[in-house]
């Protein structure tokens, strides 16, 4: 396991990663919004551990082992793919972030008693293996957003994503200050900031209606 997990100081981050989260925070913050980072990869959870920013996600779902007495992998402890990517999505949206419990994840729950609606969930994929949970949270009226490393590959990729109308926008995957990426990020929580505020308002309308008429 260490040796995975050293496997991931060597990984190279996107321009802008590194001071990412604390500035997309910083800025939910100024408008009353608090901002959770999770990560959804095929990838292995250990080398992403190793990473350097792990710390600033609140779940890691991706592919692990289990490790016997000697620390040893033994078996696949956790498959993530394509196919079952949009299962963390719903943990997500129904505040079931642990993945041995589906009993829950499972359980009927109403709209309006989930943790974070798809309203206010904003992915960002780089793969193939995103494409379903980008076109399902943005057809629940979320945001979807793809990321390129501008090679001809990944562009005539996530062009087709767009014409498709799968995701919302696609980028370079620059992340730093004052970037497309950046920009549109802010913009997109200002809206869930506005359309926050608003539901708030409108369900504090229809409580007063419903005392009037109780009244009456």
């Amino acid at each position: 396991r260490d040796y995975l997990v050293s496997c991931g100081h060597a990984i190279e981050l996107f321009p802008g990663v590194q001071d990412w989260f604390s500035r997309i925070n910083a800025f939910g913050e100024t408008l009353g919004v608090e901002i959770e980072h999770y990560v959804l990869s095929s990838g292995l959870r250990e080398i992403i551990e190793g990473s350097g920013v792990s710390h600033e996600f609140k779940e890691i779902y991706a592919c692990e082992f289990f490790y016997n007495e000697e620390g040893l992998a033994s078996w696949p402890k956790l498959d993530v793919n394509f196919t079952n990517k949009t299962q963390f999505v719903y943990r997500i949206n129904k505040g079931v972030l642990d993945v041995s419990n589906d009993k829950d994840l499972n359980r009927s729950t109403p709209d309006n008693k989930r943790r974070v609606p798809f309203s206010n969930m904003l992915y960002i994929g780089d793969g193939l293996s995103d494409v379903p949970c980008m076109k399902m949270v943005k057809a629940y009226g979320g945001y979807s957003i793809a990321v390129h490393n501008n090679e001809p590959r990944q562009l005539e990729g996530v062009s087709d994503l767009l014409y498709h109308n799968r995701v919302d926008f696609a980028f370079a995957a620059d992340y730093s200050e004052n970037s497309e990426l950046d920009i549109t990020v802010k913009d997109i929580i200002r809206r869930i900031a506005i359309d926050s505020t608003l539901r708030d308002e409108h369900s504090k309308q229809k409580r007063r209606s419903k005392c009037c008429c109780a009244d009456i």
